[in-house]
Order: structure tokens, then sequence, then C-alpha cells
């Protein structure tokens, strides 16, 4: 019998025992109450998916007589994120503090006065990440919107709000930002259209600025016409039908490691242009190669040298890109947010927080990157190319990821979503349907400047597209894919996706199928030792990563992994020369310094 039970059998009489156990019980059943009232409170639907801060209404201007032509836009309303003036209203830039401290606008943003112009009824303002500074869509102070397609993923960010609302049929079409993705990747995630046009080429006159250089105003939409009355309102283009081939060009290398049915994608794309009048036979490229050899700038930005080749030098552009959104974010806003955290330390989010204290060397060689990767993408799509990529990374991320999957799902889709805000092209995203619980979509880029080539691209294609897709990705063929990509790669990547999913077995088996290959690859032992220790194969995993430091003797991961096997192995002397050798290569290494205190009282 447990003392615990022995002890209420020798106080069994005492008054004061019971009373001590009915609140204690008491107390279990107010917190198991508590529990499930916040869980049915997290399960119950927000109004209106939670997608806007404030609702109002903005009447369009009234109809010209004949013969002026009819608005375009008549008898459809419309959401904007919180970054656009409104006249009478505050902007609040998705954060409450920023809304304290600043007046109401005098004047209303061009764009939304444009669209009210031609006929549109402005209903709102939307949630967005805060400053316009997340992919996620998150917001702590507005709440998350909830996507009407996924409501256990995130919504995308960082307009949010727009893009949920359309979604949810609450409006006709939203208006919001793309600096590194911020129209694109909720529209992806949404199953919506969503458009980032030319840099430059709508007015942001009106609109808080993130990074100027990168900034872009976008629009949401369910309907392809309306996408395009939109963009012809915001880009005033001319009703004039220019016919040009078009040249639809895959980038292989980019839909290799997604998962099937956005594979798919590629033979739905070819098989609605087979019978089309106007297209070229498709073409198919490695992008990647093309941007090495392209963009010689973005050497100087490697990290190291195992990174010259493959989808890894997009990791390469979106870290530039990400520099350069913090620099020109610092610049717009660095004494506001000093101030801010003077007084009130946690109203600004930490990485908004770490843009501004952050300092920034040679700031030219980031805008020679941004200039030679236009050059590059301009010469590329020049006679009517379209630039077919996928739109996110696989996968969307749960609604409080984790860090280890958010990091990654952040670092893939930024990747992607670099080639268009990093070269000024337009990008659009196009839903194909809904597969194994998440929304498929694919995205075009045509060449800076050729926003109405891709809006009437999308107008012709988008039903015969539907028509593919509508057998449901199940049922069609998974297309060949080469991508001029090394074998190794190959494998070493579909080892990545298999560990992402735990499945450890299937890893360690493609690892092995790239050290087959290439046996001389540091990174191929190393991920088979993080596989093999998942397994808790501590043997192996501590030959493997020998073999990863005898190939590459600045393998930080190969030395940390070593040291986690060692002290399993309870070789923990070893493992500790191990860890302190991780920190001569990375002094700020927060896994190393853990593991050394560790062992350090294991030891001890």
């Amino acid at each position: 019998m447990s003392k615990s039970l022995n002890l209420i059998k020798e106080h069994a009489s005492n008054p004061k025992l019971w009373l001590i156990v009915g609140i204690g019980l008491a107390g279990g059943i107010v917190v198991v109450s508590e529990t499930r009232r916040r869980r049915r409170r997290r399960n119950t639907p927000k109004p209106d998916f939670g997608a806007f801060i404030e609702r109002f209404e903005l009447l369009p201007f009234p109809q010209p007589p004949p013969p002026a032509a009819k608005q375009m836009l008549g008898s459809l309303n419309f959401a904007i994120s919180d970054i656009f003036d409104v006249k009478g209203y505050v902007t609040g830039f998705g954060n409450p503090e920023w809304k304290k401290t600043h007046e109401q606008a005098e004047k209303t943003a061009l764009v939304v006065t444009a669209l009210l112009f031609n006929g549109a009824t402005c209903v709102g303002k939307t949630v967005m990440d805060e400053f316009s500074f997340g992919f996620s869509g998150e917001n702590k102070y507005y709440g998350t919107p909830t996507n009407p397609k996924m409501p256990s993923c995130i919504p995308g960010g960082s307009s949010s709000g727009s893009a949920v609302a359309v979604a949810a049929g609450l409006v006709d079409f939203a208006i919001g930002t793309d600096t590194t993705g911020c129209v694109r990747i909720p529209a992806s995630l949404c199953g919506i259209f969503g458009f980032r046009p030319s840099h430059g080429a709508v007015s942001t006159i009106g609109v808080l600025p993130n990074a100027q250089s990168l900034d872009t105003i976008g629009w949401f939409a369910r309907d392809p016409s309306v996408l395009h009355h939109v963009g012809h309102v915001l880009l005033q283009l001319n009703s004039v039908d220019t016919k040009r081939s078009r040249c639809i060009i895959f980038a292989d290398d980019l839909f290799q490691f997604s998962k099937d049915a956005t594979q798919k994608s590629i033979y739905v794309i070819g098989k609605a242009i087979e019978n089309m009048s106007g297209y070229q036979a498709p073409k198919h490229m490695n992008l990647c190669e093309y941007i090495v050899s392209k963009v010689p700038s973005l050497r100087l930005h490697e990290q190291s040298a195992n990174q010259q080749n493959g989808t890894s030098i997009l990791k390469t552009l979106s870290s530039v890109m990400l520099s350069l959104q913090r620099y020109e974010f610092k610049a717009n806003y660095e004494e506001w947010v000093k101030s801010v955290n003077r007084r009130l330390r946690r109203c600004v989010p930490k990485h908004v927080s770490e843009a501004v204290y952050t300092t920034h060397d040679n700031i030219k060689a980031l805008y020679k990157v941004r200039t030679e990767m236009r050059g590059a993408l301009q010469s590329l799509l020049k006679d009517g190319g379209i630039l077919v990529v996928p739109s996110v990374a696989d996968s969307p991320l749960k609604l409080n990821a984790k860090k280890g999957f958010c990091s990654d799902f952040h670092d893939r889709t930024f990747a992607l979503s670099s080639i268009a805000s990093m070269s000024g092209c337009c990008q659009v995203t196009i839903p194909l349907g809904y597969h194994d619980d998440r929304c498929i979509s694919v995205s075009f880029i045509s060449a800076h400047g050729g926003d109405k080539f891709l809006l009437d691209t999308v107008l012709d294609m988008y039903t015969t597209l539907q028509e593919q897709a509508s057998s449901g990705f199940d049922s069609l063929p998974l297309p060949s894919i080469n991508g001029n990509m090394e074998p190794s790669e190959v494998s070493k990547e579909k080892g990545n996706a298999a560990f992402k999913e735990k499945q450890w077995d299937k890893a360690i088996t493609h690892y092995t199928d790239a050290i087959e290959l290439n046996g001389t690859n540091a990174t191929y032992y190393c991920n088979r030792a993080a596989a093999l220790l998942k397994l808790g194969c501590f043997q192996l995993a501590e030959e493997d990563c020998s073999k990863a430091i005898l190939h590459d003797k600045k393998n930080v991961k190969a030395y940390l992994r070593r040291g986690t096997a060692r002290v399993s192995l309870l070789r923990y002397k070893e493992a500790l020369e191990d860890f302190k050798h991780a920190l001569v290569l990375e002094p700020q290494n927060k896994d190393a310094t853990r593991a050394e205190q560790r062992v350090r009282k294991l030891m001890s």
C-alpha cells in the first residue's frame, strides 16, 4: 500500500484531514472545469473569423453620368489591412501602442480612393502581423484570424485578416501589402488568389512603409475576374488587348522536394495549355543554377562552402532580402521603437526590436544583389516567359507550432518568396484545389512591368486549370522532374523530408543513398547521424559524425551530435571535448553551451 493511503488510514477519524482532501478535490474540479471552459472558448468560431480590427463603411463615389463608362468595381465590397490611411481613423500598424501614439490620418490612401472612385465599398480594417513584420498572420493583441479552409493552421501573413475576409466570403476582395511574401503566403494558405504587382507599379502614398525597396500593394480575390478588375484599377491599365505568345517555364528544382500534389500541378498546367492557342511548348529549368550564374554578388553572402549549389542559394537570397528589410525598417522606425521600448518593454515584438538594434555592414552589397537579381529575371522572362514555382513550402504550420517547425517553414517559404521580392517582378498565387487537408496552389512570375500580361494569363487559363485539377490530385500522374540536380542532393532532400515527417528509417535509407552517390559530403553523414540518434543507435551515430568531421572539420552540428551520442554511451569526457570544440567554432551557440553545462553536471 502506498504511503499516502497508509497516512489516510491512520488518520481517517481526523476531520481536518477530510477538510484538506475535500479542498484538494474541489480544486481539481475547478481546474478541470476551467480547462474545459478555455478549450470550448478556443474552439468557438470567432465572429467574422476574427478578420477585422474595426468595421466601418466608406461609400463609393457616385457613378458619373453617361457617356462615362460604368464603374468597374460597382457593387463590390472590400477590406483593407491596418496599414492604409483612412481619413478620420488612426492607422494602427497592427499594434495598439502605435495606435495610441499617433494621430488620425488627414487623408485617405491613394489606392483606397481609387477603389472607391471605381464603385467599390470599403467595409473595414483587418488584422495583420504587427508592423507588417511576420509571415504567420498571428497577432497577440487582436487575435489570429481563423483560416476558413484549414482552421487548425495559420492563415499566413502579414496580411492575414484581408486574406481570411476574402476566403470566408466576407468581402469580394481585399488589399494588403507584400514586402517579403505578405500577400502571396496567406493567399496560398487560405486557398485564394493573391497578386503582388511589379515593384513601384502601384502608389504607396498613404501606406505605412515597412521596407521601401521591397514594399508593394497587393490584393486578394476568390474570382479571377475580380482579381483582374482590381488590377486594372490599381495599375491604371488600358483595356486594349495586345496578343503575345506565352512561354511557361517550370522551375523543376523548386518542385523537386514538394509533396506529390504540388508536383502534380506541373501536369495540370501542362495539360491545360496543351490545346490552347498562344502558348509555346513548356520549358523546364534549374532556377537555382541560373541564379548562381547570373547573380555573382550573391556568392559573397553564402555562409559556407557547402552552400554553393542547390536550392540553398535561395536561402542565401532570402537572407539578403530579410537583411535589407531589417535595414530599411530600422531607418524608418528606430526612433519610435527605442522610445517605446524605454517605456513599455513588451509592447514591441522581439523580432522587431532585433531589427532596430541590429547593425548592418556593407549595405551596398545587399542592394547590388537586388539589382543583379532584377536583371537576371528580366533576361529570363523578357519574351513572354512565365516562371512557375511552388507558392509556399509544403505542410502549412499548425497554430502555435513548435519553434523548430516554424523556423523550417519560415526558411523554405521565404526562399520561394524572395525570387519576386528581390527581382521586383510581379507574381500571382493561383489556387488549384484541396488535397490531404491542405490547400494546393502554384505561383506564376512575370517580368517587371508585365502585370497586365500576367493578369490576362490567369484569366485566360484558369477555367482550363480547374477542369484539369477537378478530377482530384490522387488520380493525376506524377510528372518526371529532374531539374539537373545532383542525384545525391535529391536523396538528401528526400531524407530531410522523411526526417521532418519523423520517418527515421526512411530518412536513413535516403541519406545512405546520398552517401553511396557521394561519400565525401559531410552533411550526408551528419544528417544520417541525426536520424540514428532518434532511433537510439548511438554507436552508429558517433561513427557517422566522425566521418562528417573527417570531411569538414568546421561542421558544428557533427560535433554536437557526436557529443550527444557519447553522452548516451556514458563517455562524458569525450562528449565534453566535442561540445567545447563546437563552442570554439561558434562561441554563441546556445545548444553547445547547454550541452556542455549538462555534461559537467553529469561528471560532477
